[in-house]
């Protein structure tokens, strides 16, 4: 029998934003699979399921933008012929890039490859409190230079007003697709989409403050071949594969097995929203172990540590590298900004690797770098999306005969019982 071909493929900057995506997509009817990267073993051959959506998981967030801009179009032509229809560039809600780039490199390299003259830039995100009005994008109540990002270790948000910041990273014309437009719905926002394009615009920030808006916005995109922006921009996309006859109305699009066994979480995240999941998990006297990457800079035998108090306890325990922002800033004066990042990264990846070769199961991660480089490690390829457990956090579960449960989180997701909830729906995670 011939399997369905997917209809949208998709292309995310971390691995954390692809979960992300996913469980929008997953959320809205579409069966999705997220890929770490390209999958080497198929040779660039079909993905072995009926996924209807694939999201490709890159680590390009934060490398030079012309390494993003080539793993980014490899991961186009692989979706391309994987029978895709359209295609999603994902990011974060908190637009997080330099002034060189690589939301508008990625993006125009993704036009050009496509024969494409437009598309938006939409990181909303209101369900987790990502808005946009008159191009400028608030957290919550704050403005993003207010919100906290502007003390990212490694992009740092400074500016709020997302025209300045997509025009310094990117040689097209860029413009906003402003609300009192998008409140009018998808037929003004298509005549605007017009008018813009006709005004030499490439690239146009959208105002979305609701799902509402999202969904008129991916309505009115629905013959863009590609489209940019936060997981939020994909609400509105099912939709218009559904009303052309392309997909079925499905009730079992987030169907996962469960998962049981150990369970463990690991956090190199510095957000604020992680480090009041840390001091909750630490507040109710649960084994939490941190890691120190001063002690990993002297090579000390910090992940072995961490792997024998795993062992030592039944419970899950929480291993972290989580830090308030003046003491990240304390180790970044000493060891460097990129060398910090690295050496968590790497250590807790080992740790993750250690810990599956003794049984574990069960992986709540969070941070975005944090979480592609323990995926890496534990050699995982492909995930199932499986039901959310909290916005923008989807139960995932590898394709693996032996699988692995997973949950991957943004630094800045979750309540601060996340951890607790994780390990719960990964254990059941149907």
């Amino acid at each position: 029998m011939t399997r369905n071909r997917p209809l949208l493929g998709c292309i995310a900057d971390d691995f954390t934003g692809a979960t992300d995506l996913a469980n929008t997509l997953v959320r809205n009817g579409m069966r999705t699979v997220q890929t770490i990267g390209v999958l080497a073993s198929t040779g660039g051959a079909d993905v072995d399921t009926d996924a209807d959506a694939i999201v490709v998981a890159l680590k390009s967030r934060t490398i030079p933008a012309r390494d993003a801009v080539a793993q980014s179009l490899a991961a186009l032509r692989w979706l391309r012929e994987q029978g895709c229809r359209q295609f999603v560039f994902k990011y974060c809600s908190t637009f997080d890039s330099t002034d060189a780039g690589n939301i508008g490199p990625v993006s125009d390299a993704l036009l050009d490859a496509l024969g494409s003259d437009f598309t938006i830039a939409c990181p909303a995100f209101p369900e987790n409190g990502r808005t946009i009005f008159r191009g400028h994008l608030f957290v919550a109540d704050a403005l993003l230079n207010q919100s906290g990002m502007e003390h990212h270790p490694l992009t740092p948000m400074t500016d709020a007003n997302l025209v300045r910041v997509l025009q310094r990273q990117s040689p097209s014309k860029v413009g906003l697709l402003r609300y009192d437009t998008v409140a009018q719905g998808a037929g003004a926002i298509g005549a605007r989409i017009d008018a813009l394009r006709g005004e030499g615009v490439r690239l146009a920030i959208a105002d979305a403050i609701s799902d509402d808006d999202l969904l008129a916005l991916g309505e009115a995109c629905a013959a863009l071949p590609l489209i940019t922006g936060g997981s939020g921009i994909a609400l509105g996309l099912p939709e218009n594969f559904r009303r052309a006859g392309l997909l079925p109305a499905r009730s079992d699009a987030a169907h996962v097995p469960p998962v049981n066994g150990p369970g463990v979480v690991l956090a190199g995240s510095a957000s604020r929203a992680t480090n009041a999941q840390v001091a909750h998990w630490i507040a109710q006297q649960r084994p939490a172990l941190r890691i120190d990457p001063l002690r990993l800079a002297r090579g000390d035998a910090v992940v072995d540590e961490a792997l024998a108090f795993a062992r030592d306890h039944d419970a899950a325990v929480l291993i972290y590298a989580t830090a308030q922002p003046d003491q990240v800033k304390a180790v970044q004066a000493k060891l460097g900004v990129a060398r910090a990042g690295e050496l968590v990264e790497h250590a807790l990846a080992c740790i993750a690797a250690g810990l599956k070769a003794r049984g574990t199961r069960r992986f709540v991660v969070a941070g975005g770098e944090t979480s592609g480089a323990v995926v890496q490690a534990l050699g995982v390829q492909a995930l199932r999306i499986g039901k959310q457990i909290s916005p923008g956090v989807p139960a995932t579960i590898t394709l693996d005969e032996q699988p692995l449960a997973l949950a991957l989180k943004s630094g800045n997701f979750g309540g601060e019982n996340f951890f607790d909830e994780a390990l719960r729906a990964l254990g059941d995670a149907q």
